[in-house]
């Protein structure tokens, strides 16, 4: 029986961020156009929160020394691993893959032209111990293996669905943090403990349009100027953004049986993901590196609470032509505005850290760094005496 979460009802750490970001295009859509929104009616940079959130995953998993997979693609990992890793010949691991891509409840479609593969109709997003955990199943049943035939369109697998399920079923921190969607297992659905805004410039931009010209090198050895081996265009832009995310600790709790130790240290990890991550397209034409500029987060025990509506009117910029100064400001006066509205109503504590060298009272008490913020926030979200 699931254990139930200890006494955080409505507790919410919600996590606002400044963030400039050069010549770059952290999110194109299909036409490799970057992704943009109409907000204050201006046109605004936006980068999706499915993008943002993916960078936030990657960065995640790395400091907190798990990984989850996300796949169509799981009986062709099991047979690499059969493969590789515990030496079954190609053939009989490619069999046991084919077995358990079809063995479990999700439906499962046969090799196309366009993938050679059994594969599973709907994505699994498991553990990446799961890969060695179906492959004891397909040792378990070597034998059965070894008598069977391929798989064939219309066939049954002959390894047990119930234990196959039950492996897609498990669930580490960053599932229990991000959340799983899975219909077609019973009880696999996790409802995911963050919630991640799209992020958007706190101005509106214009989008640039870079030609470039690929030379040959071996036609630029021979003195052969005339021409270039390709040529092309790409869209760029560039201005701060508002990025919000938000954690329900409550939900956090829930998800992983009220554990306070793991609550802590999954929300102090994902804070520090959601600050210091960024997208990666066109790093290499474009190293976007930067930090946030200021980053403010607050406690709340009523509801999550945006300040974007701060910048539906769009900042100008200050008499040095620079965004970063005015949007530190508007943030400040809003989050003043918005609390004074509330009547202080659902505010436990907030804080921010900053490049700014005026104090901005509107965000509350100033930390000295970044880690120093965090530490703050998460000992406040889940002080002992507010426990049951």
């Amino acid at each position: 029986m699931t254990q139930q979460p200890a006494a955080i009802p409505g507790r919410f750490i919600c996590i606002h961020v400044l963030q400039p970001v050069p010549y770059a295009n952290l999110n194109r859509d299909d036409t490799n156009s970057v992704k943009t929104v109409q907000y204050g009616d201006r046109e605004r940079t936006r980068v999706s929160s499915q993008c943002w959130k993916r960078a936030v995953r990657r960065y995640f998993q790395n400091t907190i020394g798990q990984q989850a997979l996300r796949t169509r693609r799981i009986g062709v990992a099991v047979e690499k691993t059969l493969r590789e890793q515990r030496q079954w010949p190609a053939d009989l691991a490619r069999r046991a893959g084919q077995h358990i891509a079809t063995g479990s409840s999700i439906k499962a479609d046969p090799p196309s032209n366009d993938d050679p593969a059994w594969s599973t109709n709907a994505m699994v997003y498991v553990p990446s111990t799961a890969i060695d955990e179906l492959a004891d199943i397909a040792e378990a049943h070597r034998d059965q293996l070894q008598a069977a035939k391929d798989m064939k369109k219309g066939g049954k697998s002959i390894l047990p669905t119930d234990d196959i399920d039950q492996v897609l079923r498990s669930r580490n921190g960053v599932i229990n943090l991000f959340g799983r969607m899975l219909a077609e297992i019973n009880d696999a659905g996790v409802d995911g403990a963050v919630q991640v805004a799209h992020a958007l410039t706190t101005h509106g931009t214009d989008i640039e349009i870079d030609y470039f010209a690929a030379v040959d090198d071996i036609t630029d050895a021979w003195n052969d100027t005339t021409g270039s081996a390709h040529m092309g265009s790409t869209e760029y832009s560039a201005g701060v953004f508002y990025r919000y995310a938000t954690i329900d600790l409550h939900d956090l709790l829930r998800n992983i049986g009220g554990d306070l130790t793991a609550a802590r240290e999954l929300t102090a990890a994902f804070i520090e993901a959601f600050v210091l991550s960024l997208p990666e397209a066109k790093k290499t034409a474009t190293a976007p590196h930067t930090i946030p500029d200021l980053v403010h987060l607050t406690v709340r025990q009523d509801r999550p609470l945006s300040y974007a509506a701060a910048f539906e009117q769009p900042v100008t910029a200050d008499r040095t032509g620079g965004f970063a100064a005015p949007s530190r400001q508007v943030l400040d006066d809003y989050a003043t505005a918005a609390n004074r509205l509330l009547g202080g109503r659902g505010l436990l504590t907030s804080g921010w850290a900053s490049l700014e060298t005026k104090d901005l009272k509107g965000l509350g008490n100033r930390a000295d760094s970044y880690p120093d913020l965090i530490n703050t926030a998460v000992t406040a979200a889940f002080a002992p005496g507010d426990q049951a």
